[in-house]
């Protein structure tokens, strides 16, 4: 149980290891690395993710973020950036939701007197509301 095994890494990502190890083996510890292979880190991490990448080029991790950062800002798309690093937003049409008609229980009583004394009482279930004000009113002013 306590081995681990280590994960072949992708081709893509191995090819570009092999131009950070050949540009390692020829420059002096410490030397800058150059912009093609920072560009190229990025895309790797666009498309690996970004400690993925970091951790398998042996790269500072804040200083791959920074440079993701900095790339995506500048290109105005988040195409080489990584999921974790996105800030992508969807753009979606506005919907309008409308519940269904039969979603809970659409029970109305509607209990009228006027001044004469006179009751009426009004039950509905589970059908579009009538006009309430309109019926009201013809119980309150009878036409005589």
């Amino acid at each position: 149980m306590g081995i681990r095994t280590r994960r072949e890494a992708p081709a893509r990502l191995a090819a570009v290891w092999r131009r950070f190890q050949a540009w390692r083996g020829a420059h002096e510890p410490r030397s800058r690395i150059p912009e093609p292979l920072w560009r190229s880190a990025v895309r790797m991490a666009g498309r690996y993710g970004l400690h993925r990448t970091a951790r398998a080029l042996r790269l500072d991790y804040y200083a791959l973020k920074k440079r993701i950062e900095r790339a995506t800002s500048v290109n105005g798309s988040n195409a080489a950036a990584p999921a974790a690093v996105s800030r992508t937003e969807v753009v979606t049409p506005f919907l309008e939701l409308v519940p269904p008609l039969s979603a809970g229980s659409n029970e109305c009583v509607l209990e009228l007197e006027n001044a004469a004394g006179a009751k009426m009482r009004v039950y509905l279930k589970g059908v579009a509301s009538p006009d309430l004000a309109a019926l009201s009113r013809s119980f309150w002013n009878p036409a005589s």
